[in-house]
């Protein structure tokens, strides 16, 4: 039903920027919340933010809080991720993913999402 696309990922040096891009197919974008996770080698998949469909409120984990925005533009379709000061620890596969509802006790939480990208890798170098 709906069909993600990430952009934007590529080699950056510690403490510079990146703007990841994910564009949605439907006509109904503006009723999902959006989200972003990571996945390093060998870890777990990790909340990262998300945005909800009027894209007035957000939500971040810690270790990315002030230094990341998640942002949405509904007349296209498409939600993004400005990563700036990044660090070594941000390398990871990044994934864009959706869903029509979200509680606050699922926040955070990847089985949240019904809907999923191919990911988008990002290296951050030391």
């Amino acid at each position: 039903q709906v069909q993600l696309v990430e952009s934007g990922g590529g080699l950056v040096q510690a403490g510079g920027s990146l703007r990841l891009s994910c564009a949605a197919s439907g006509r109904t974008f503006s009723s999902y919340v959006m989200g972003w996770f990571r996945q390093a080698p060998g870890k777990e998949r990790e909340f990262v933010a998300h945005i909800r469909g009027s894209g007035a409120i957000t939500y971040y984990s810690d270790s990315v809080k002030g230094r990341f925005t998640i942002s949405r533009d509904n007349a296209k379709n498409t939600v993004y991720l400005t990563m700036n000061s990044l660090k070594p620890e941000d390398t990871a596969v990044y994934y864009c993913a959706a869903t029509q509802s979200l509680g606050w006790s699922t926040r955070g939480r990847a089985t949240s999402f019904d809907y999923w990208g191919q990911g988008t890798q990002v290296t951050v170098s030391s």
